[in-house]
């Protein structure tokens, strides 16, 4: 029989999609899960079957948790803090949470060596101008006294403690880059631009749309980020690696806007939002924020295709 595999975050958007296809391969699954901003009703569909196993904990919490993970065969770190509105709003949970999950998950996995694929973010290459993020990049992070920059800085110190933890203690590491994934069971709570921007068109409300709108994001879908995720996992060539995992088709927030209401056939309008208004005094955001996705496609053959024409119209539904 197969180890079980470990997903952290397993009930959230991502983790709980990961989970049903791990379990439909015939992996064991173990989920650690404090369901802080993940759900029960994200792992429905696969609640009954003999394969899953569910801790209601944080990972740090989790008493026995070097243990746990001897017994598995792999690690996906996906728990963390999420959602700019999270990070604006409790500064110290967002650190707190990156740094400390990270490191139990880290700790835990290197006695045995059982192999860890962290979930990092796009956020870390901050505020450079580049037209397509590289993984070897220089970052440009903003300053402290401006808070929304301490996500990326939690994530990119999780991603500086991993690869340590491979120098010094031989732990196997993957370190992927996420770049705004959507698709079915994402929520607009924390702030998530395109199911806030369908649950506004559905009601017949005003589109928020921050700053001018001309910024630009690349939106792939969730069942892509899967697929690239259980490849690398047994990509022995991306140990050690950082990954960079999205679409690489650019839209400005404000073209997406007008699509979604497109799409619903909505009477909604477009509100532009300064961002002093929107989220805080002095907020930044990145201009542009598209990946380069060239080393994924050599290590692992596979690079997102999904449009967002397919995307949104999922999303939309009938």
């Amino acid at each position: 029989m197969h180890k079980p595999v470990l997903v952290t975050g397993g009930a959230g958007f991502i983790g709980s999609h990961l989970v049903e296809r791990l379990l439909a391969a015939g992996d064991p699954v173990w989920v650690v899960d404090d369901f802080s901003t993940g759900s029960r009703e994200n792992l429905a569909a696969v609640a009954g079957h003999p394969g899953l196993r569910v801790i209601e904990s944080t990972v740090s919490g989790l008493v026995g948790l070097p243990a746990l993970v001897a017994e598995c065969g792999f690690v996906f770190h996906l728990a963390a803090a999420v959602g700019v509105e999270l990070v604006v709003r409790s500064p110290i949970r967002t650190i707190e949470t990156n740094l400390r999950e990270t490191e139990a998950v880290l700790s835990a996995a290197a006695p045995s060596g059982v192999p860890v694929l962290l979930a990092s973010t796009s956020e870390v290459y901050g505020k450079s101008g580049k037209q397509a993020f590289s993984e070897e990049d220089d970052l440009l992070i903003g300053p402290p006294t401006l808070g929304r920059w301490s996500y990326a800085c939690s994530k990119l110190m999780d991603e500086f403690l991993a690869l340590a933890y491979m120098r010094e203690r031989n732990l196997p590491v993957t370190i992927v880059r996420l770049f705004n994934t959507v698709g079915p069971r994402q929520t607009g709570r924390y702030g998530m631009v395109l199911p806030r921007f369908i649950a506004a068109a559905r009601a017949g409300q005003p589109l928020r749309v921050y700053g001018d709108g001309g910024q630009t994001r690349c939106f792939c879908h969730v069942a892509d980020v899967v697929e690239a995720l259980t490849r690398l996992r047994v990509c022995p060539t991306a140990r050690g690696e950082v990954v960079n995992i999205g679409q690489d088709q650019p839209i400005t927030i404000l073209e997406l806007a007008r699509e979604v209401i497109r799409k619903t056939q909505s009477v909604s309008t477009v509100e532009l939002v300064p961002y002093d208004v929107a989220y805080e005094a002095g907020f930044e955001d990145m201009r542009n924020r598209r990946p380069a996705v060239a080393k994924l496609e050599r290590l692992i053959g596979f690079r997102p295709r999904r449009t967002l024409d397919e995307i949104v119209t999922e999303m939309v539904g009938p």
